[in-house]
């Protein structure tokens, strides 16, 4: 009886940190070869005017495509197209698309191998003053804003492509010749992933190989009021078949993200259905210097989703959708109220964004929480098995050491 009750221990503890090793090796191994085009089919006579570029970032997958597009011509904008072919390819016709003949001009093909396409579109900077202290726009009255600085008429610099052969990225930085903007930059670094991962440098966003990641960042503008803060607008484009939604997700686990337990996800879906097809996904924080650590972090918080009856002034997406896309914007806003480190103290903040395909990635617990969690209980229920393994032996000797009865 006794060997039985030490298997039965022995069995609960393999089962506690079996359950553990399962989390721990259900990562996703799907994996997709990833390629980079500068101004893809561009040849003489057609050139491009000054500081206008195009990337294509192509994942190709076992039976589907993942285009990315990336333009600094207008507003800056990353277009996603998902087909459901390994050979679909950009068409660009750059004679129409260098005249500003944009409608029609950047097509994928072939064009019912397309299964979903979206558009990322960063259209305003809006700085304000912040004299309450409330760190909430729409706590703010309105002659506390500044115009705002219109991202369609920055200058934007050549598109810098860092041909990682897994990971590419593609930098992008813009001005205005402005006061405040005179050593200032928003810039714009995108990444392509081959496998799932995370980055180092926190946020440490999940993302999977039906992903990429926007890094948004503001650097050395003047503010023009004494408590300044910034919000950053951006819009998404899609096809009419498509609705979105906000949704924020709490989680008990804050590792790669320290103190930071939500998740906000801008989803897309097919009317009249419930599955998932296109996200935007982001932690709610940002940074307030260029190389994060815990003291720099500062919350950020999102607007109401609101829809926008005109598309942006990118040429990217303009080029793209011909046929009455949906916009819709929101405001993302950084810092928190009773804060008193406003933008002026490190003339920077950044921000992380994830959009992709399929399901946004979720989090599983973390190796040192299910580490945790599989202490946690399993000693509680080795202490009263063992303790109830005790009692047991403790009763058979003591009552083996009284004389039975002889009848």
């Amino acid at each position: 009886m006794a060997t039985c009750k030490v298997n039965f221990i022995f069995s609960v503890v393999f089962v506690v940190f079996g359950a553990a090793l399962g989390f721990l090796g259900s990562g996703d191994t799907f994996r997709r070869k990833v390629s980079v085009e500068l101004n893809p089919g561009l040849k003489p006579p057609s050139v491009l005017p000054p500081e206008v570029g195009l990337v294509h970032v192509r994942g190709l997958g076992l039976n589907d495509t993942l285009h990315f597009l990336i333009c600094n011509r207008g507003a800056p904008a990353l277009l996603l197209v998902h087909t459901n072919s390994t050979q679909s390819t950009v068409q660009v016709n750059w004679p129409n698309f260098i005249n500003h003949s944009l409608s029609g001009s950047l097509k994928v093909e072939p064009q019912d191998s397309v299964q979903y396409s979206s558009a990322l579109v960063f259209t305003r900077v809006w700085e304000y003053d912040d004299v309450n202290d409330t760190a909430d726009p729409q706590q703010t009255a309105e002659s506390s804003f500044y115009p705002p600085y219109e991202l369609q008429n920055f200058t934007w610099s050549n598109l810098s492509i860092n041909d990682n052969q897994s990971d590419p990225t593609v930098m992008l930085c813009g001005g205005k010749e402005t006061e405040s903007f005179l050593n200032g930059t928003l810039c714009l670094q995108f990444s392509a992933f081959e496998s799932e991962g995370r980055e180092k440098a926190w946020p440490s966003l999940l993302h999977n190989a039906n992903s990429s990641q926007l890094r948004v960042w503001l650097n050395g503008v003047t503010p023009r009021g004494n408590s300044s803060r910034f919000a950053l607008e951006f819009h998404s484009v899609g096809e009419s078949e498509f609705q979105g939604r906000v949704d924020v997700h709490s989680s008990i686990d804050d590792e790669y993200t320290p103190s930071i337990f939500k998740v906000a996800q801008w989803v897309s879906f097919p009317v009249n259905s419930s599955g998932v097809r296109g996200y935007n996904q982001w932690k709610p924080v940002a940074y307030r210097k260029a190389e994060p650590a815990f003291e720099d972090a500062t919350p950020c918080k999102h607007s109401r989703l609101v829809s926008v009856n005109h598309i942006p002034d990118s040429g990217l997406v303009q080029a793209y959708f011909t046929d009455n896309p949906q916009t819709h914007g929101l405001n993302i806003s950084f810092g928190i109220a009773k804060d008193p480190v406003f933008y002026s103290a490190t003339k920077y903040v950044s921000w992380t964004v994830l959009m992709g395909v399929g399901e946004p990635p979720a989090e599983s617990f973390s190796t040192l929480i299910i580490i945790i969690i599989a202490v946690g209980l399993g000693t509680p229920l080795a202490l009263i098995i063992v303790g109830g393994v005790f009692v047991w032996i403790r009763k058979r000797m003591s009552h083996s050491s009284v004389y039975e009865p002889i009848n």
